[in-house]
This record gives structure tokens, C-alpha cells and sequence, in this order.
């Protein structure tokens, strides 16, 4: 941890969100095969000695104190979860009731932190996403952190440069440059483009717009006014939670709010509706993908050379390379890019 990021540690105002629901997706069957059971893949160990979910309480807590670290898992799920922290920990982990989207799962993480310490800084990390080295991603949502002081109103969300064509991330169209450096930009925003077609992801691709890794930082004040702003239906349940916290019916409150919540997704949800409320730091030298796809994992891990903890036969079918922006899919990126 470099002397910035330790200083920002210490200063007891960073928090950070884990989001560690989900049940794998369309991980599932190659789990099922892998391990003769199921489970969440944010719980599977892929490579080396740690889940998907450890390594992301690890990043966490190279910013903010254990104490400081707030972790939202399904209830179904929770006994896995405990078993995972060991010595790591978290101050807090949250049971959710039932599964019902990112959105419910980062505001009533909000609302136990806002309880403790209502002008935090707040990183929200998705807990099934890889990123190598790690290092220079912490470095770039410190930098992120950083921007907060003079975009108080702003989230910023971390972006990746692209190497092929993806139609299941979203993508952000950046706009002009606010502030940045030879290693690293902080851009506004035009738009969030989430799910895209062929053909959107296309242009996306050769105009120059960044992956979305849906890991942002804000102030815990922000992203509250801003659910009022998009989620008007949810968050009158999380305020009327928030009112009973630390009262003989928390619990049963709780589970009332989330008898019929609606269900809402982050992204395409809140950062598509408000990008003039945004702006994304461009990352460089950091290699990230949403493991949401076996043939991801495979890719990522033959980038940095090391073996993964399952069998190849695992996959299913022969694992077909994901090809980059040059080898086989067509023009190079750089050959869009200088296009009349």
C-alpha cells in the first residue's frame, strides 16, 4: 500500500460496499460439473487460495478499515459467506431477505452505513469480478476517491479500454476530459449504454467507449439523493428501515420492506439515468473481466500465465479462445479509430 492510500485508510471516512448476491448465472451447469454441487461463483475458488469474494474484501481493506467494510449477501447464502471471512472480516454483513437486484443490495447497504456515518466516502465493488494486477486497480479507485474532493457531487465509476467486441458489459460513452495525466484520464460522461445490440457495442467499440466495471466511488450523501431521484418506489422502504435500526423490530422491519421490493439494477438503472451526475477514470495496465462466463476465466488467467484450480474437461464443450480486437473479428481498433 502506497503512503496515499494508507493515509486514506487511517482516515476512517472510506468505506466500502461488497456486493456478494447472485447465484452464478450462467455459471451454474460448468459449477455443477466442477464442483458436484452448486454454488454462488463469488464463492468458487478459480485460481490459487482465495474465492472471488475474498479477494474482494482483500482490495477493500487495503482503503478502508475492517470496521469500515460493509458486505451484502443473501440469506440463503449467508452460512457460506461466514465461513469466508476468516480473519478478514467485515464490521458489518448484511443478510438480504430475498434477491432482488444490485440497486436493493447497495441501498440497504447505504442504510446501515449512513446510520454509522452519514459523510462517508463509499467504493461499491461487485464481488465476482477479476482484476490483475491488483494493485493498480486500487491505485486507480484511490485516485477515484480523490476526485470526489472536487467532484463532491459526482460519482465516478471506473472504466476499461476495450479489446473486442462484448455485447453482455455496458459501456460508457466519455466526453470531455475534467482532469488526468499521462497514466490516467477523468472524463465526463455521455452515456451509459447498457445491453447493447451488435450493432450498438459496434459503434460503441469504434468510437472509442470504455467498458463498464460498475466499481464507483461516491459520497454516501450523493448516492442517496440520487435514489430518491431513481428509485422512488425503494427508497421510502430503506428510510423507514433506517428509523428502526437498533430497535426490538429491526429484524421484522426488515423482512416487511422486502416482502415485495421492487427489483431494480444499478446500472442500467441509476448510471444510465444520470450521466451528467457522473464522470469515469480510464484505467490502464489493469486487466479486468466480469467472470461471468468460464471461457472468461480461461482467457484471463492464459493473459497472466497461471493455471486454474479447475479441470478443462469442466467447461463442457473445447474451450475456444475469446478472440481480440485484430485476431480474427475484423478491423483493429486502431484501424477504426483512423477511419475517415
Amino acid at each position: 500500500m502506497n503512503v496515499a492510500m494508507e493515509g486514506s485508510r487511517r482516515s476512517g471516512r472510506i468505506w466500502s460496499i461488497v456486493l456478494g448476491g447472485g447465484d452464478g448465472g450462467r455459471m451454474t451447469d460448468f459449477i455443477q460439473r466442477w464442483l458436484g454441487y452448486p454454488r454462488p461463483k463469488q464463492y468458487c475458488t478459480f485460481v490459487g487460495d482465495r474465492s472471488l469474494f475474498q479477494h474482494t474484501l482483500d482490495r477493500a481493506s487495503t482503503l478502508s478499515r475492517q470496521e469500515h467494510i460493509v458486505a451484502v449477501v443473501a440469506r440463503e447464502h449467508g452460512q457460506e459467506a461466514w465461513s469466508q471471512l476468516e480473519a478478514r472480516g467485515a464490521g458489518t454483513v448484511l443478510l438480504q431477505p430475498r434477491e432482488r437486484d444490485s440497486a436493493a443490495s447497495m441501498y440497504l447497504s447505504l442504510t446501515y452505513l449512513r446510520a454509522k456515518d452519514s459523510q462517508a466516502r463509499v467504493v461499491i465493488y461487485p464481488s465476482d469480478h477479476f482484476v490483475y494486477p491488483e494493485t493498480g486497480f486500487m491505485v486507480s479507485v484511490h485516485r477515484a476517491l480523490c476526485a470526489l474532493e472536487w467532484l463532491p457531487d459526482r460519482f465516478v465509476v471506473l472504466g476499461v479500454p476495450p479489446d473486442r467486441l462484448e455485447l453482455d458489459y455496458g459501456w460508457i460513452v466519455p466526453d470531455d476530459t475534467i482532469d488526468g495525466s499521462e497514466t490516467y484520464r477523468i472524463r465526463a460522461i455521455k452515456a451509459f449504454v447498457g445491453g447493447p445490440s451488435v450493432a450498438q457495442a459496434d459503434a460503441a467499440l469504434a468510437g472509442g467507449a470504455l467498458w463498464n466495471t460498475s466499481v464507483l466511488a461516491a459520497k454516501a450523501e450523493t448516492l442517496w439523493h440520487m435514489g430518491w431521484e431513481c428509485f422512488p418506489d425503494l427508497m421510502p422502504r430503506f428510510e423507514r428501515l433506517s428509523r428502526s435500526i437498533g430497535t426490538s423490530n429491526e429484524a421484522q422491519i426488515l423482512d416487511e420492506i422486502y416482502h415485495d421490493i421492487p427489483a431494480h439494477d444499478l446500472v442500467s438503472e441509476l448510471l444510465q439515468r444520470a450521466p451528467s451526475r457522473a464522470a469515469v477514470l480510464e484505467m490502464h495496465e489493469v486487466l479486468w473481466s466480469d467472470w461471468g462466463k468460464p471461457t472468461r476465466i480461461i482467457d484471463s488467467l492464459r493473459r497472466i500465465g497461471r493455471d486454474p484450480a479447475f479441470p478443462l474437461d469442466c467447461l463442457g464443450r473445447p474451450y475456444e479462445r475469446i478472440p481480440l480486437v485484430g485476431e480474427g473479428c475484423g478491423r483493429t481498433l486502431r484501424e477504426r479509430r483512423n477511419e475517415p
